[in-house]
């Protein structure tokens, strides 16, 4: 029997992954575009909302067609059967923010500003902070309500 936390199907899996992305993206824009302006006004909170169907819509993408299903294959060699749902989760949410963090420390940059040198070389200053700040968005937020989003769902059904 499959958790009730988890998806059960694929209109469930999009809206599971949806909260998720919608909760992380909107954060890791807010922390990495609002240090760039002096303040926050209307424009800035404006530049963040214009920016974020984009960024979901591409988050989403690498997290179903790539991230998603390497993660599961490191899930599946790092565990065990006998691991708990817990531990399982851990791991493909410590796999999933770990690439997507590295993929839009890069991205990210290229959307906003364009290509540049500083994409490498503020690459080992931003990345830990976005990795991290994305880690404890993901155990903290997104997950848990994502969760419960599914657990009231199937309490439903």
């Amino acid at each position: 029997m499959q958790d009730i936390r988890l998806p059960r199907n694929a209109k469930e899996g999009i809206l599971y992954g949806s909260i998720i992305c919608l909760i992380s993206v909107t954060i890791m824009l807010s922390v990495n575009v609002l240090p760039n302006f002096k303040t926050i006004d209307l424009n800035v909170i404006l530049i963040i909302l214009k920016s974020i169907p984009i960024v979901f819509i591409f988050v989403f993408l690498l997290e179903t067609i790539l991230v998603g299903k390497v993660a599961n294959k490191l899930v599946n060699i790092f565990s065990e059967e006998t691991d708990s749902f817990n531990a399982k989760i851990l791991f493909n949410i410590l796999f999933c923010v770990t690439m997507i963090s590295v993929i839009m420390t890069l991205v990210g940059p290229i959307l906003g500003n364009g290509i540049s040198m500083e994409l490498l070389t503020d690459f080992p200053i931003h990345w830990p902070r976005n990795f991290c700040i994305a880690l404890f968005t993901e155990l903290l937020i997104a997950q848990p309500l994502a969760r419960l989003a599914m657990k009231k769902i199937h309490n439903k059904k």
